[in-house]
């Protein structure tokens, strides 16, 4: 099956990224968010996402990024923004209760063969693919950050999913220039997020333990295993209120995971010092996201 016809639900930093790349590939995207504030905040998105790929892309220019903005309709109406959808790409916040809510709506207004997928990366498709009302037609569709460049669709069924779903959201992927990683099973965390939790975790010890400074927790990790960038700033990428949400979501998080949420992270939100997107977070960065200090 051939997904023309995609709605990404949440213009948030990764929705707005997944509609974009989307409408970039040619489908014809319909973003979805609860008001005209953040409908006009995920628009702004998607112009900064256009210069950013035109600077990192080569078939990224002023032709090709014009006809993914023509590509993209916003709406905050749900049940307009799925009518005609042939697959439905969740991107709201981690809250189970919001997603159970939103998805039991989507179920009811959506096509009868549209297909739906979860950009959740803490919570399992098991918790709320009965919402919808059909969960043979859901499972998780998992993106990284930064989606053009750093470019893997982790695609991760729960025990209800038809496999058939499976092959068509790896197909899916392809078709919008992203590298598909299929998943066996459920897994927390996926296979990225398995992987990039604890060095993260890490970083945030060392600097609640004031251990080390951001620039040299980063600098060693980078000198030392050869990778782009160190935990410090792919904290800064992945955002800031991402990393609250995700530990507060965490009933085992550590006591000083929560009060590093307190003492650092929270007060960074309040400063508007959310990361990257933001052009600031443990670092300030120039309008190419490239560290100036």
């Amino acid at each position: 099956m051939t997904f023309n016809n995609v709605t990404v639900l949440g213009a948030g930093v990764l929705g707005a990224q997944i509609a974009f790349c989307s409408a970039f590939a040619g489908k014809k995207v319909v973003s979805y968010d609860i008001n005209e504030e953040a409908l006009a905040a995920g628009k702004k998105r998607f112009d900064a996402i256009g210069e950013q790929m035109k600077a990192e892309l080569e078939s990224a220019n002023d032709e090709t990024i014009a006809a993914a903005h023509a590509n993209v309709t916003q709406t905050s109406d749900l049940k307009e923004a799925v009518a005609n959808a042939d697959l439905v790409i969740e991107a709201i916040p981690e809250n189970l209760e919001l997603k159970r809510k939103v998805w039991a709506e989507v179920g009811e207004y959506a096509p009868d063969t549209a297909v739906f997928a979860t950009n959740t990366s803490t919570l399992m498709p098991s918790k709320f693919a009965d919402a919808t009302g059909a969960p043979e037609r859901f499972l998780a569709l998992h993106f990284a950050n930064h989606i053009w460049i750093q470019n893997t669709a982790e695609i991760m069924p729960h025990e209800g999913t038809d496999p058939k779903y499976v092959d068509q959201l790896v197909e899916f992927a392809e078709q919008i220039n992203m590298v598909p990683v299929p998943l066996k099973r459920e897994q927390p965390g996926y296979v990225l997020n398995t992987l990039l939790v604890p060095l993260l975790s890490a970083g945030m010890y060392l600097l609640h333990h004031d251990i080390a400074d951001p620039v040299d927790i980063d600098r060693d990790w980078c000198n030392s295993t050869g990778s782009p960038r160190g935990p410090i700033e792919i904290m800064d990428l992945v955002g800031v209120r991402t990393l609250v949400a995700v530990i507060e979501s965490n009933d085992n998080a550590p006591q000083w995971q929560k009060d590093f949420v307190e003492t650092t992270l929270k007060p960074m939100v309040a400063e508007g010092r959310t990361g990257l997107e933001a052009g600031q977070g443990f670092y300030t960065y120039d309008a190419n996201g490239k560290i100036v200090s």
